[in-house]
């Protein structure tokens, strides 16, 4: 391995993403065996950041594939520039070119359009390749996924097979809005990601929060891990964390327990229905703030 766990760690927070040891250790491992890796948690924990963080660090692209219901080969793999084709098709009119000769002229190269995947395993140097939200499409789409991931190549019927240049580093994100197939989960790797603890998240802030000190952070942190204790519609993720810090530095905030009124007017940043600011009150806000140090 070129890297220790600890190597690997140091490096990722470097890049602004503070990994707990079971997520450097699943990294790691997807680098030995070359295997996808399946992060599953919460909306908000943090799972796409991993993507994004691996590919500052790798300093490789990263292939984005959203997926959504409804989702197919086309949008995911390759489609044909069907504008083109029929322009260059009308162009060969009257030319004495017979069918055959134009059916290979406009079912080449130069009129595919690659999608994310196609793209990923055509790269000179491997990139980081994120199919985020992969729960949101169907199983119809997770059959010919396991298709690429267990060859790394695609089938086009008009040119072939196309084969892996390189083999990209694979980071699939689930929320776990339903459930994925076990041949799926059998072809990666996995790491459920939870939300941080406050050590961890208030390590988080002073990454990526410019201006904040420790003690705030760690303040910042302890409340946030009260406030998704309460019952909320949507529970406040990393990244609001990271807006609320900011939006307290920026107004000048020093210590919670000294700025009560404005800690509760800049929840604004974390609790995002109308349900749950109606929810956590004034009074609620002063007594978790009470039980932060």
């Amino acid at each position: 391995m070129s890297k220790t766990r600890d190597q690997l760690s140091k490096a990722l927070s470097e890049t602004g993403y503070v990994a707990d040891e079971g997520l450097a250790t699943a990294l790691l491992l997807t680098e030995m065996l070359n295997r996808p890796l399946l992060l599953e948690g919460e909306a908000g924990v943090g799972k796409t950041e991993v993507a994004k963080a691996l590919a500052k660090l790798e300093k490789s692209d990263l292939i984005r594939l959203q997926c959504y219901e409804g989702l197919d080969r086309s949008d995911a793999i390759y489609e044909w520039n069907y504008q083109r084709q029929l322009l260059a098709i009308k162009a060969r009119e009257g030319s004495g070119e017979d069918a055959e000769t134009v059916e290979e002229a406009v079912f080449s190269e130069k009129y595919l359009l690659e999608r994310p995947l196609l793209a990923a395993i055509r790269q000179n140097k491997p990139p980081v390749l994120l199919i985020d939200e992969v729960d949101r499409a169907d199983e119809e789409f997770e059959a010919f996924l396991l298709e690429i991931l267990s060859d790394y190549q695609v089938s086009i019927p008009e040119l072939g097979t196309v084969e892996a240049t390189s083999i990209p580093r694979v980071v699939l994100t689930s929320n776990g809005t339903r459930e994925l197939s076990d041949a799926l989960r059998r072809r990666c790797l996995y790491h459920y990601v939870d939300y941080p603890n406050a050590d961890r998240e208030a390590r988080i802030l002073l990454s990526r929060v410019p201006g904040l000190d420790a003690a705030l952070a760690l303040q910042i942190a302890e409340m946030m891990g009260k406030l998704r204790k309460q019952d909320l519609t949507k529970v406040p993720g990393v990244a609001e964390t990271i807006d609320w810090a900011a939006a307290l530095v920026g107004l000048g905030t020093k210590n919670l327990q000294e700025s009560r009124e404005l800690v509760y007017d800049t929840l604004v940043c974390v609790l995002k229905t109308r349900e749950d600011q109606a929810r956590v009150t004034r009074e609620v806000t002063d007594r978790l703030l009470g039980q932060v140090a």
